[in-house]
C-alpha cells in the first residue's frame, strides 16, 4: 500500500441507520486500558463500525441477515469473533504507538495534513445523525487514522528486521505437466456422476495406455493433445498441498524429463512428466513467500512480547454496548483506486431509517 492508502480506506463510506444504535454509550467511556493509556469508546466504536460496514457490505449477501447471531465457533457468535479481533487489533495499535520511538518513528507533516484532510472530508460528506451513531466526529476519525498510520509504519519497521536471505535449495520449486483421468463424469443434465467400479477399471486401462505412450513421447503436452487429453502445467515441492498428495509424491521422486506411471489419487488417475527440477519463476515467488512468512512471524513474536509485558484491562460493560445486531452499517462508495497517492472517494454516510 502506498503512503496514503490507509487514509483512503477511512475517507468516507459509512451508511448508518435502522434499529437502535449504541444505547448509553458515551464517547468518553473507557473500553480498555493499555498500560496507562485509555482506549475510549469513540475510537473503539468508530473502528468497530467501519469493520462492521465492510462485513455487512461484502458478506451479508451470502451469510444472511442474521450473520452476526450465527455461530462461528462453539459457544461464540460471529459478532463475538469479529469484535474480539477488533479489540485485540486496537490494543495492539496502542502498543505500537507506545513502542514507536524505539524505531525512530513519527508522523510527518505531510501525513498529519493528509489525516486532517481525510477527516474533514468525512465530516463534510456525512450527516450529523449518522456520524453520531458511529462516533464519527472529526477528532475521532483523525485519531483512528493516526493509529492506523502508526500501525503500518511500526509493522514495516519491525518486519525490516526479518532475514530476507533465502537460498534456491530452500525455496526450490519443480514443474510438471500432467493429465487427469477423473473418477467423475457429467450426465446430459450437467450433473456430476461418479464412475462405477467397472468404469474405473476401463478408465485405468486407458490411463495405462496413455502412460506407456507418454513415456516415449518427446513432447508430453503434444502427445496428450493427440490422445484427446488435456495436459496441465503445475509447479510443486514435496510439501505442496494444491495437488493430490499421491501425484506430488510420485513426481517428486523423478528426475527432469522422467514420466510417472499411472498414479491413483482420491479423485482420479494421473500421469505426469517432470519438466524442471528448478522452475525459476516459481522458486523466486516461493522465496518471497518465505520472506513474508518470516516477517509475519517476527511481527507476531514482537506483539506477543509487548502484550506479555503490558497491563491490559478490558471494561466489558462498555465494550458490550457496541452491538452489531442493533445497528446496520454499510458502505457506499464510488469507484476509487485504493493504491493511488490521492484520496479519491466521493462517499457519504446515508441514513437508511
Amino acid at each position: 500500500m502506498k503512503k496514503r492508502a490507509v487514509i483512503l480506506l477511512l475517507a468516507g463510506v459509512l451508511a448508518a441507520g435502522s434499529l437502535t444504535g449504541c444505547g448509553g454509550l458515551e464517547d468518553s467511556d473507557v473500553v480498555a486500558t493499555v498500560n496507562d493509556t485509555d482506549i475510549t469508546a469513540d475510537v473503539a466504536n468508530f473502528l468497530a463500525r467501519y469493520t462492521q460496514a465492510q462485513y455487512e457490505t461484502y458478506y451479508a449477501g451470502y451469510m444472511g441477515d442474521d450473520m452476526w447471531s450465527g455461530e462461528s465457533e462453539e459457544g461464540k457468535t460471529y459478532e463475538d469473533t469479529v469484535k474480539d479481533s477488533i479489540l485485540e487489533s486496537l490494543e495492539n495499535m496502542y502498543l505500537m504507538e507506545e513502542h514507536m520511538d524505539e524505531y525512530d518513528i513519527s508522523l510527518s507533516d505531510e501525513e498529519k495534513n493528509s489525516i486532517k484532510e481525510a477527516a474533514s472530508q468525512f465530516d463534510s460528506e456525512n450527516g450529523l445523525a449518522e456520524k453520531e451513531k458511529v462516533s464519527g466526529n472529526t477528532d475521532t476519525v483523525e485519531r483512528v487514522l493516526e493509529l492506523l498510520t502508526i500501525q503500518k509504519k511500526v509493522q514495516d519497521a519491525v518486519e525490516a528486521g526479518a532475514d530476507t536471505e533465502v537460498s534456491d535449495e530452500e525455496a526450490a520449486q519443480k514443474s510438471m505437466q500432467y493429465v487427469t483421468f477423473s473418477f467423475t463424469t457429467t450426465d446430459e443434465e450437467g450433473n456430476s456422476v461418479d464412475l462405477t467400479d467397472e468404469e474405473k477399471e476401463q478408465l485405468k486401462a486407458t490411463a495405462e495406455s496413455f502412460a506407456a505412450g507418454a513415456a516415449g513421447a518427446a513432447d508430453f503436452a503434444a502427445y496428450a493433445t493427440e490422445q484427446g487429453q488435456t495436459s496441465q502445467d503445475a509447479t510443486f515441492d514435496a510439501e505442496s498441498a494444491t495437488l493430490p498428495t499421491q501425484l506430488v509424491e510420485a513426481a517428486d521422486a523423478l528426475g527432469e524429463g522422467e514420466t510417472t506411471g499411472v498414479v491413483e489419487g482420491d479423485n482420479g488417475y494421473y500421469v505426469a512428466r517432470v519438466t524442471s527440477l528448478l522452475d525459476r519463476e516459481a522458486t523466486d515467488a516461493k522465496k518471497q513467500e518465505i520472506v513474508s512468512e518470516r516477517q509475519q512471524e517476527l511481527m507476531d513474536e514482537t506483539i506477543a512480547g509487548w502484550r506479555e509485558d503490558a497491563d491490559i484491562e478490558v471494561h466489558e460493560r462498555v465494550w458490550d454496548k457496541i452491538e452489531f445486531t442493533t445497528l446496520t452499517v454499510t458502505m457506499k462508495q464510488d469507484e476509487a483506486d485504493p493504491y493511488t497517492d490521492e484520496v479519491q472517494t466521493d462517499d457519504q454516510v446515508e441514513d437508511t431509517e
